[in-house]
């Protein structure tokens, strides 16, 4: 039996009950986890911590060219949906003007230059969250045990896909995927849902099959583009807008992802 479990936060308005499971585990729509066979994460604020190599890069592309430092909690919640809007935002604001008036040509040489200095910094403080490995491990094992429905698991990050790929690799994340996929990976970035039905498609999922995991409205509207089963983390990122487009479940932490995601956990 599970008992009911109300949150002072977003989700205490909304309509659906909320249940939980034993672990920091909210189940706001029953989703059916034994019929899933992909399952995607986003990468920053989601597998990893990467907020600081994020702002150190962009306040040195701002003192590149002249423009005073920002925040890194300001930076930090530009993050999601991609490079040039990461910089577009945070030049409007070193700037004292809109995103929409942000000059075309510094827009482009900072984007440069933010990259080049992000992939040799990516890796200077980032780190995967307290129970990613474990979790990717045990959902990894549990994909492979007799009679469990064969999963595959992907990243699609709206970060670039060079950095992305490095940094997985640098902590030891990539070989639990199938697919690393980027901003650049495809004509269209999150939240628009062309990279999750591509991995579908691979994949060989159905909407109903597929769960995409992260830690932002970005990541929860992709899913609900796409068809699929919204997982939201309730850490990183992007917490002040995750609630803006609800998702089916909702954890803690990234330990919860195990008991979420496994059949026996959360059936009632």
């Amino acid at each position: 039996m599970f008992t009911g479990c109300l949150r002072q936060d977003p989700i205490a308005l909304q309509p659906r009950r909320s249940r939980y499971t034993g672990a920091m585990v909210h189940v706001l729509r029953p989703v059916p986890v034994e019929q899933l066979k992909l399952l995607v994460f986003d990468l920053d604020g989601t597998l990893i911590d990467s907020a600081q190599d994020l702002c150190n890069s962009v306040n040195a592309a701002l003192k590149q060219f002249h423009l005073s430092p920002l925040p890194d909690p300001a930076i930090a919640g530009f993050v999601g949906n991609g490079v040039p809007m990461l910089i577009r935002r945070s030049l409007a604001l070193a700037g004292n003007t809109t995103p929409e008036a942000v000059d075309a040509e510094l827009l482009d040489k900072s984007c440069q230059f933010f990259l080049q200095y992000y992939r040799e910094h990516k890796l200077d403080f980032t780190y995967a969250y307290e129970g990613v490995l474990e979790a990717l491990k045990a959902l990894h094992e549990l994909h492979d045990a007799p009679g469990s429905v064969t999963r595959a698991m992907a990243v699609l990050t709206n970060k670039p896909v060079r950095p992305a790929r490095g940094i997985c690799e640098g902590l030891g994340l990539a070989d639990y995927f199938l697919h690393i996929y980027g901003g650049d990976s495809f004509p269209a970035k999150k939240p628009d849902p062309m990279g999750l039905r591509s991995l579908m498609e691979e994949v060989g999922a159905g909407p109903e099959e597929t769960a995409m995991i992260g830690d932002s409205k970005v990541d929860m509207q992709t899913a609900r583009n796409a068809g699929a089963w919204a997982i939201g983390c309730h850490f990183g990122f992007g917490p002040q807008n995750l609630m803006e487009v609800s998702p089916d479940i909702l954890v803690d932490r990234a330990s919860d992802w195990t008991p979420a995601l496994t059949p026996a956990k959360i059936s009632m």
